[in-house]
């Protein structure tokens, strides 16, 4: 009796760690959502290969996420919420799962799931209340506390997505995205939603005098920067991503969370970071068939080179 002892070949270990990364982000029940976002037909909310898919399809989403989860933590209110009913440290990866799935429903699925979903996370939020440390009540539904939210997920993935993106935006089409990103804010239930890409701008220098370090939002970022609760062997990776987005947040939002602020060299280093950690997870998810949006930027790309 023989045994097979051969090594998996590339493309096999190329496949696996995509599922691996695929799994980890998407949650166990990620390929079947996969499946029915793109796969059901029906009207969508936004058309194909608009500036909406071609920023949530794209792998640096990766990077904007993190910048946003720290950028929104400096919110005492955003932070107090997140703490007392999240589980960010219990279940990190449940919610990771969740939140990429309200993308990609939002994004891509058809106009019935997309509400759907936009309905589930408001009965969620009627639910969620409670104090600050300094004892100002929040409520989760809160129409400005969710214009928070938003203008710094928006904020996030623009950025990361002109830096890191396989093919950045131009202005219009940059103010397209913040536009249609708002159709799903509002359905939330955020007010004053800004729709170009100077009003997002604005909206967060609005907010800057309520923003400011807590305790809660440094030991939050300490949780993601040092204690990430992945295995060893893909640290390296994820250090990449984490030093991109700390190189692409303003100075006194790394002030606020009590991260120093790159210098000039340090700046080029987590940019390097940033195009290395995409191009990795880009390569890893395309032997998943799990980057719609940017495989709709790269036809684009081709078809105006030629």
């Amino acid at each position: 009796m023989s045994t097979d002892t051969r090594w998996p070949s590339p493309a096999e270990l190329r496949r696996r760690a995509g599922t691996a990364l695929f799994v980890r982000v998407a949650g166990p029940d990620g390929a079947e959502n996969r499946h029915r976002i793109h796969a059901t037909p029906g009207p969508r909310w936004f058309e194909p290969g608009s500036p909406i898919q071609r920023v949530h399809g794209d792998a640096s989403m990766f990077v904007g996420g993190l910048r946003a989860l720290l950028l929104q933590s400096l919110h005492p209110a955003a932070m107090a919420a997140v703490a007392d009913h999240s589980g960010y440290r219990g279940d990190p990866w449940g919610r990771l799962a969740r939140t990429s799935t309200f993308l990609a429903v939002t994004t891509f699925g058809t106009a019935d799931d997309a509400q759907a979903a936009v309905d589930q996370v408001r009965r969620i939020h009627t639910r969620i209340a409670g104090r600050t440390p300094d004892g100002t009540r929040y409520r989760a539904d809160d129409p400005d506390l969710l214009r928070w939210v938003h203008v710094a997920e928006v904020d996030s993935f623009l950025r990361t997505h002109q830096q890191y993106g396989v093919a950045p935006l131009d202005d219009d089409e940059a103010d397209a995205y913040v536009f249609q990103a708002a159709r799903v804010a509002r359905a939330l239930g955020a007010s004053r939603v800004p729709e170009t890409v100077a009003g997002v701008a604005e909206a967060i220098a609005a907010f800057r005098p309520v923003l400011g370090p807590s305790v809660a939002a440094r030991e939050a970022a300490q949780f993601m920067l040092h204690e990430p609760p992945i295995p060893r062997v893909v640290r390296p990776g994820y250090g990449l991503l984490v030093r991109a987005a700390l190189g692409s947040l303003p100075a006194w939002a790394l002030a606020d969370l009590d991260v120093a602020a790159p210098g000039r060299l340090s700046t080029t280093a987590a940019t390097a970071a940033g195009h290395v950690g995409t191009r990795a997870i880009r390569w890893l998810l395309a032997a998943q068939g799990d980057v719609p949006g940017e495989l709709v930027a790269e036809r684009e790309r081709r078809a105006a080179a030629a």
